[in-house]
């Protein structure tokens, strides 16, 4: 594919975090980025070439986009498919990961049927439309068991852990909505993989392995520190989910480790927080692996480079306020770590505010990184300076 100038332009339905990185991975590749987000300024504004303010799923917002753009993708699952198709459609103006892919991840209990039907293997669960509902589903898959929205859930939101009958009829008002009600999974360990289809077949990072609290990701790890039975299992699963998917782009796969067997947790048909790791860790990351996939160009080495560890920099604060940084000079002051800034004007508590990557050498295991990107994380935060 010859370079030009102005060279290829991928239009991404949103403009978070994952937009802002996207845009900076496909700048040295010649790919100019346009964005839609219903956010004015959004993180991705400063390294895009434009942003469209508009809804996710705003049909002409999205006609809009397309029109910009040579390529289309998405960095969140918000969008409408329908709208997605139509528009590709109508422009012909390509979208991957296809339409048909959104569709199926976008409701967990759909995403969970199909990828069940298809020999992927997944925890027990159930649809359940009431309360009524949910009391008998437990009956057959015992307390504890997490209920789950089927649509619009991310970071631990739409999940309601049930451990006993008393708790049935609140949590499935918490989930006020079409739900499924599925086994709670004893695992020793969270895994990822971020798996990639391009134009010249399919390929998959390293495994990772995630630390979850409050059920939002804090820390991830590659490798992951398990044994090589239980990364052949994770990567052969990953690879069944991507039989599954239409269209090209990179997915990030949740996945369990019971011990004794790997189960796929969910799917996001974009970059994942999981695989922000590869930037530093990797010969190509997971954004620029993205944008060669949509754009039609081979897939890059997923080969990594050493052990690499990332911590999240979630808000630290309990109220909304403006967001200042402090104690970022740790991280500037240590050789191999990386801060990540996901230019967000406003915090609050949880809310990812970016990370710190630390990669080790020959030297160096993945628990010493992970301690070091720990570390540096727990010494930031968003609290203002005390008055002296």
């Amino acid at each position: 594919m010859p370079l030009s100038v102005p060279g290829p332009t991928l239009g991404v339905v949103g403009g978070g975090q994952l937009g802002r990185m996207l845009g900076e991975a496909a700048a040295p590749l010649g790919v100019e980025l346009v964005v839609s987000d219903p956010t004015p300024d959004a993180p991705a504004a400063p390294v895009a070439r434009d942003q469209i303010v508009g809804d996710f799923d705003d049909p002409e917002t999205v006609r809009t986009l397309a029109e910009r753009a040579d390529y289309l993708t998405y960095e969140i699952e918000l969008t409408d498919p329908d709208v997605l198709e139509s528009v590709s459609e109508e422009t012909g103006v390509p979208v991957h990961p296809a339409p048909e892919t959104l569709r199926i991840i976008q409701d967990k209990l759909v995403q969970k049927e199909r990828l069940r039907d298809a020999g992927v293997p997944v925890p027990e669960f159930r649809a359940v439309g009431s309360a009524a509902e949910l009391r008998t589903a437990l009956e057959e898959l015992g307390y504890p068991a997490m209920l789950k929205a089927r649509e619009g859930g991310y970071d631990g939101r739409g999940n309601v852990l049930v451990e006993s009958p008393d708790e049935v009829d609140a949590a499935f008002e918490k989930i006020a909505g079409p739900a499924m009600v599925e086994e709670f999974v004893d695992f020793e360990r969270e895994l990822a993989v971020m798996g990639c289809i391009g134009v010249d077949g399919t390929d998959a990072f390293p495994v990772t392995e995630t630390i979850h609290e409050e059920e939002i990701l804090r820390t991830m790890v590659s490798p992951a520190r398990t044994d090589d039975a239980t990364l052949s299992a994770a990567r052969a699963v990953a690879d069944d989910v991507l039989s599954v998917m239409a269209g090209r782009g990179v997915f990030g796969i949740e996945l369990f480790d019971t011990g004794d067997d790997i189960l796929l947790n969910e799917i996001a048909p974009r970059p994942h927080n999981s695989g922000h790791w590869t930037i530093e860790g990797c010969h190509t990351s997971q954004f620029e692996q993205h944008v060669r996939a949509v754009t039609g160009r081979p897939l890059g080495s997923t080969e990594r480079r050493g052990p690499t560890a990332t911590a999240n920099l979630l808000g630290d604060v309990s109220e909304r306020q403006p967001a200042t940084l402090r104690g970022e000079e740790a991280v500037f002051g240590t050789d191999r770590a990386h801060l990540h800034w996901y230019g967000k004007s406003e915090v609050y508590r949880l809310r990812k505010m970016g990370h710190v990557t630390v990669s080790g050498d020959g030297g160096t295991g993945p628990d010493d990184v992970l301690r070091t990107a720990r570390d540096l994380r727990d010494g930031c935060t968003f609290h203002p300076e005390e008055d002296p």
